[in-house]
């Protein structure tokens, strides 16, 4: 998910998501002043950017619902670990963090339907959290594993947590979960969320391009996504954009999002580790506190100098708490961890 450093002073004013957009075509006008415009005769782009790679489809189904139809890849060797990316994004959010895991984890890391290669929910499924245990936890036994290691990342961290409490894990690592928020928290990484998916949607590929290669604006589009921008490459940041563009589901899973009491209650007997990156701006680290709150045998790991997508930031930490929390040595619950040293 990235956003734009201009809509967080935006949003600290009070501003909402038109002012952020308002903004954006203020310094497109400036960038590219003969903009050519965005293709889609109905407004949407629903079309897969993602490149292939390796990717295997499997089925899986609510009870009284139609099939749902997911995309992943899988390899490596070991106990089994289910990746699962946040919203706006896919299974190469992971990229960088898979090769140094599949030494010792067998890797599954699945698009969410609407999202990468995986096709869009039937109408008839809900998006509710309730209905996504349901079938993942389908897809789970289609892929013959039995509570397998769940990692997820802000909405895949909500859902891994949803997972531990349905006894559909064997252990919980959650990267910046979402649910965690205020209402007025909520309210901002809303405006933000909107304004990042509508504002790139403004980009056509040949000012995508231009844009991303001058640090400054590169700084713009990733404020929230990194927790140091000068770390992100233009192809990177390029690719990011068009991930946040492209997500055919974006909009109806941030609807669904607004539903109260995302997650509330314990996981008991499962093994949560709850790591936050310490300049995250969408998800600020105070929400981590609240996480604890509720589930208070969960480790807490700070990450340093990590914007709201560690694994973009720090690929190499967040394998080395994967591992951590995956091993079985070290899953006894109550226990707090010390940041790992980059």
């Amino acid at each position: 998910m990235a956003w734009v450093s201009a809509l967080l002073s935006a949003a600290d004013r009070g501003g909402r998501a038109g002012q952020a957009l308002a903004g954006l075509r203020v310094l497109l006008d400036r960038l590219m002043p003969r903009r050519e415009p965005a293709a889609a005769p109905d407004g949407e782009r629903g079309h897969v950017v993602v490149e292939p790679s390796a990717a295997w489809f499997v089925q899986g189904r609510a009870a009284d619902f139609g099939p749902v139809t997911v995309a992943y890849e899988r390899q490596g060797t070991g106990e089994p670990v289910v990746l699962l990316h946040g919203l706006g994004c896919h299974r190469r959010t992971w990229d960088a963090v898979v090769p140094q895991l599949t030494r010792q984890r067998e890797i599954i890391a699945m698009d969410l339907p609407g999202f990468g290669q995986s096709p869009d929910l039937d109408p008839g499924v809900p998006r509710d959290l309730e209905t996504a245990v349901s079938w993942l936890g389908s897809v789970f036994t289609a892929l013959g594993v039995e509570r397998p290691h769940v990692v997820g990342h802000s909405l895949g961290g909500l859902i891994a947590l949803r997972l531990g409490q349905a006894g559909l894990a064997g252990s919980v690592t959650a990267l910046a979960p979402a649910g965690f928020w205020t209402p007025a928290e909520r309210r901002y990484t809303y405006a933000l969320l909107t304004a990042a998916h509508q504002g790139v949607r403004l980009l056509p590929d040949r000012a995508l391009e231009v844009f991303v290669r001058t640090l400054p604006a590169r700084a713009v589009l990733t404020g929230t996504l990194y927790g140091q921008s000068s770390l992100c490459p233009p192809p990177a940041a390029a690719a990011v954009l068009r991930m946040l563009r492209d997500s055919a589901a974006f909009k109806a899973t941030l609807r669904a999002g607004r539903a109260p009491n995302l997650f509330s209650g314990d996981i008991p007997d499962v093994p949560v580790t709850i790591a936050w990156g310490t300049r995250d701006r969408l998800l600020p680290p105070r929400q981590a506190a609240r996480a604890r709150a509720m589930i208070p045998d969960a480790r807490l790991v700070p990450l340093p100098d990590c914007g709201h997508v560690p694994m973009l930031d720090a690929p190499e930490l967040v394998a080395r708490v994967i591992l951590r929390a995956t091993d079985p040595q070290e899953r006894g619950p109550g226990r707090r961890v010390a940041p790992d040293k980059r």
